[in-house]
C-alpha cells in the first residue's frame, strides 16, 4: 500500500524529526533552553535553522537528526505577536502541567513532584538530537551547544541522554516502537498492511485531516503551515515492582512471561498475542513485515489479546469497526519511545534506587483528540472496553482497587491490587515549526 497519494507534502519545509522514524538502534540527547533576552533568542533560532534537518533532505551521515520545538512561554519570549499566540490550540497555550489533573498526573505523578524545570515557565526551547552513531551524536550536540555561543540571554537548563538498545526493548523488557502510522505524502509505507496511510493533516498542519477539513492552524500561515504539535513526557518506570508483581502471581517463569504479555498485548520479543497467543515467537517479533500485520475484530472478547491490554488500548485498530462507535484513525499519532537510565539487570526484583524509564514524544496536529484523548479515554479509563474500574495495566494510574481482567475459558482471571508501574517525572507541550517558520521567528522585529 503506497503512502504517497493525497496532497503532496512540502517535505523540504517540514522538520524530519517530527515526521520520520528514528534509526535503530540509536543514541540521543534532549536539551531544554531558557530565553532571557529576545534578541539572543532570535539569533539562536537563526543559528538552529541552519542545522535542522528537513524531511526532504537526503539521508544524513549515520542517520543523525536535530529537531527544535518551542513551548508557549518560549514563543512569548521570542516576541511572537499576541494575536498569533492566541491562535494556537488552547491545550498548547495552557501547557501540560496546567492540565495534569485531566491527564491523570496526580499523586506521585503530580507537577509538584516533577523534575525541574519540567512543567515550569522556564522551559522555552526543546532540542532533540538523535543518531545511530555515538560519535556523530556528540558532534551534532556540540553544534546545538555552539548555537548558544556568545548568547548570554539563552541558557541551557536541562539535559537528558537517552538510547535505544539493539533489541529495541524498553526498561520493562518489551520491544517497542512497532506500531506507527504512515502519513500520506511522506513516502513511507505503513507497517500494518491493513491500515491505510493517515491523511497528512492528522500529523502536519496545513493539510486536510481524516475529517476532510483543515485542522485549526496558528496564524500567520507562515508560522503554522508544515508545523506539528509535539508532546514530551519523561516517565520513570518501576521495573522491580513490575517484575515482583508478576512473580508473586505466577507459578512459573513461563506463566510470568505470559501474564506480562497479556498486560502488554505483545510478548517481550514484540510478537503480538493477536497472532501467537500461546507462546512467544522471537522470529515473528523481529520481523517488521509481520509483527504489526494483524487486527482485533476477530478477537472481540479478548481471548487472544485482552481488550484491556496496553497495546490494544493505545491502538484498538479495527475493534470498533462493527458498530462505528469510534473512529480510531482520528486518535492516531506518531509515537516515539526512548529509554533513559541503565537497564535493571535480569532477574533483579529489588529496586536499586536508580532512575530509569522512558522519554515519550508524540507528534500530531491535534493535542486534545490525539494525545489527550488516548491518555484519558483509553489508557486511564476502562469505560470504552466495558471495564469502568480498570485502567491500562502497565501505564495507567493505579490504586488499591486497581485490577486487570484476562479473558479465558472456562473462567476469566482477574489480577488484583495493581500498583503503579509508571510515574510521570514531567512533560511539556511544544510546537515544532516548519523551516520557513523558523526563519520568520528569527526575523521578528517586535
Amino acid at each position: 500500500m503506497a503512502a504517497t497519494t493525497g496532497v503532496p507534502l512540502e517535505l523540504d519545509d517540514i522538520q524530519a524529526g517530527a515526521l520520520y522514524e528514528r534509526p535503530s538502534p540509536y543514541v540521543g540527547t534532549y536539551l531544554l533552553l531558557r530565553i532571557a533576552d529576545r534578541a539572543d533568542g532570535r539569533e539562536l533560532v537563526r543559528r538552529l535553522h541552519r542545522i535542522v534537518n528537513p524531511a526532504g533532505a537526503a539521508d544524513t551521515p549515520d542517520n543523525t537528526s536535530l529537531t527544535v520545538a518551542f513551548t508557549y512561554p518560549g514563543l512569548k519570549a521570542l516576541g511572537v505577536p499576541q494575536a498569533s499566540l492566541d491562535s494556537f490550540a488552547p491545550e498548547f497555550r495552557q501547557g501540560m502541567a496546567a492540565r495534569a489533573e485531566i491527564l491523570g498526573d496526580v499523586g506521585e505523578s503530580a507537577p509538584d513532584h516533577w523534575e525541574k524545570p519540567l512543567g515550569t515557565d522556564d522551559v522555552h526551547v526543546a532540542i532533540a538530537v538523535l543518531s545511530s552513531d555515538e560519535e556523530q551524536l556528540h558532534a551534532a550536540v556540540e553544534k546545538a551547544r555552539n548555537a548558544l555561543t556568545e548568547l548570554p540571554g539563552v541558557e541551557l537548563i536541562w539535559r537528558q541522554d537517552c538510547y535505544q538498545l539493539a533489541t529495541g526493548r524498553t526498561s520493562f523488557g518489551f520491544k517497542d516502537g512497532i506500531s506507527q502510522p504512515a502519513v500520506e505524502g511522506s513516502g513511507r509505507r505503513p507497517s500494518n498492511p491493513h491500515e491505510r496511510p493517515l491523511k497528512a493533516g492528522e500529523i502536519v498542519l496545513g493539510y486536510p485531516d481524516e475529517t476532510g477539513e483543515l485542522p485549526p492552524m496558528p496564524t500567520p500561515e507562515v508560522l503554522g503551515r508544515n508545523g506539528t504539535y509535539v508532546v514530551f513526557r519523561k516517565l520513570h518506570t518501576k521495573v522491580a515492582a513490575y517484575r515482583a508483581y508478576l512473580r508473586t502471581r505466577a507459578a512459573s517463569r513461563e506463566e510470568e512471561n505470559l501474564l506480562g504479555a497479556k498486560m502488554v498485548g505483545r510478548w517481550q520479543s514484540g510478537a503480538p498475542l493477536a497472532v501467537t497467543p500461546e507462546r512467544d515467537d522471537p522470529e515473528l517479533g523481529s520481523d517488521p513485515l509481520r509483527n504489526n500485520d494483524f487486527l482485533f475484530a476477530d478477537d472481540p472478547r479478548g481471548f487472544k489479546c485482552p481488550v484491556g491490554a496496553h497495546a490494544r488500548r493505545a491502538n484498538p485498530r479495527d475493534a470498533f469497526d462493527h458498530d462505528g462507535s469510534v473512529d480510531v484513525r482520528l486518535h492516531r499519532m506518531i509515537r516515539r519511545g526512548t529509554s533513559y537510565g541503565p537497564m535493571l539487570p535480569d532477574g533483579v526484583l529489588e529496586d536499586d534506587g536508580i532512575d530509569r524509564g522512558i522519554v515519550f514524544v508524540f507528534a500530531g496536529a491535534h493535542i486534545k483528540r490525539q494525545f489527550e484523548f488516548v491518555k484519558t479515554q483509553w489508557l486511564n479509563d476502562g469505560i470504552f472496553i466495558g471495564a469502568p474500574l480498570e485502567s491500562d495495566p502497565l501505564v495507567g494510574p493505579h490504586d488499591e482497587s486497581s485490577g486487570f481482567t484476562i479473558p479465558q475459558r472456562p473462567i476469566r482471571r482477574r489480577l488484583q491490587n495493581l500498583p503503579p508501574f509508571v510515574v510521570t517525572r514531567g512533560g511539556e507541550y511544544c510546537f515544532a515549526p516548519s523551516l520557513r517558520a523558523l526563519r520568520w521567528l528569527a526575523e521578528l522585529d517586535t
